[in-house]
């Protein structure tokens, strides 16, 4: 490798590569153009050391260890790229500043809070206007179906097939499409929810198939910021110290709640966890098996299939 060369070209380089590989990288992309930016400010020229990986995650002050060793890890990915073209590239140890990933236990929802957050959102101002239809539909919708929240804002129209009761969900994280079932109950209120928006806004700003009241697509932000609120009139809280209530955890409880019905009726969990993968568009299998941990009446479960494997290494 030339020292010459700039560390921001090759970093431009790693990203244009792996994006072609179907990776997003969005803040890990913005994370290894700044590191990039870094080095080339301070006039090095050598190898990627892993010293010079340090110095940088450890640059932001008054910040968690856990984000310290997630930039450390950016550094990594792009170091086993860079000791490619540079034999003299030092790869940091995995885990040198600790685990870079912690899996936050997720709020799962009883029935009974999903339904007052149905009624809460119905009584949204304005008093009969498309907001409050929008808002039930967003959160029946995830609610019963497990799309990810940004899946569910970008809809478009075409691909809810009212006949089939099929969602079409394309091109979404890892630019994995998939199709996603609907339960009758659930596609006669998407036809409803339609019917009302099409007549509310005859000449429509966006082909998404929620809309704010203006006729446009709903922004992030705004869905967030009001899904707050309704918590908030609702009284659901988490536990003190935990992290509140996410419109994203309507994922979460949708997994949960189906794993532990299938097991209440009698099915291998474990053989039916591929099928909930699909359904969920993981590109992992061990994501899904995850969802196990996530209520206590699933804790059975994980204690069954680790009770298997015990006796299997004791030869039992």
């Amino acid at each position: 490798m030339r020292d010459r060369k700039r560390m921001l070209a090759y970093a431009e380089e790693y990203l244009t590569y792996r994006r072609k590989l179907g990776f997003k990288l969005e803040i890990e992309g913005r994370q290894t153009l700044h590191f990039a930016r870094y080095v080339d400010a301070i006039g090095h020229r050598g190898p990627l050391t892993t010293d010079l990986a340090l110095e940088w995650a450890r640059l932001p002050e008054n910040v968690t260890r856990l984000y310290q060793a997630r930039r450390l890890e950016v550094v990594r990915c792009f170091a086993k790229y860079m000791s490619i073209f540079d034999p003299r590239t030092q790869i940091p140890a995995d885990r040198l500043l600790g685990i870079a990933h912690r899996r936050i236990q997720p709020y799962i929802y009883s029935l009974a809070e999903i339904s007052r957050l149905l009624r809460a959102a119905r009584a949204l101002a304005p008093v009969g206007g498309l907001r409050p239809r929008t808002y039930a539909t967003l959160i029946g919708l995830l609610a019963s179906t497990g799309l990810r929240t940004k899946e569910a804002l970008r809809l478009p129209r075409d691909d809810v097939d009212f006949n089939e009761g099929i969602l079409t969900i394309r091109e979404t994280k890892f630019h994995k499409s998939r199709l996603v079932p609907m339960d009758a109950t659930v596609t006669r209120a998407m036809r409803k929810y339609a019917r009302f928006r099409d007549s509310y806004v005859p000449i429509q700003g966006s082909t998404t198939f929620l809309l704010g009241e203006n006729g446009r697509r709903l922004g992030s932000s705004t869905v967030y910021w009001t899904f707050r609120r309704l918590c908030a009139t609702c009284g659901i809280r988490s536990a003190s110290g935990s992290r509140a209530p996410r419109l994203y955890d309507m994922r979460h409880t949708f997994a949960c709640r189906r794993l532990l019905r299938w097991h209440q009726e009698g099915f291998d969990v474990e053989q039916a966890i591929p099928a909930l993968s699909t359904f969920l568009g993981h590109v992992k299998v061990t994501d899904t098996y995850w969802y196990l941990s996530g209520i206590p009446e699933l804790f059975s479960v994980v204690g069954a299939k680790f009770e298997r494997y015990a006796r299997q290494d004791q030869g039992g």
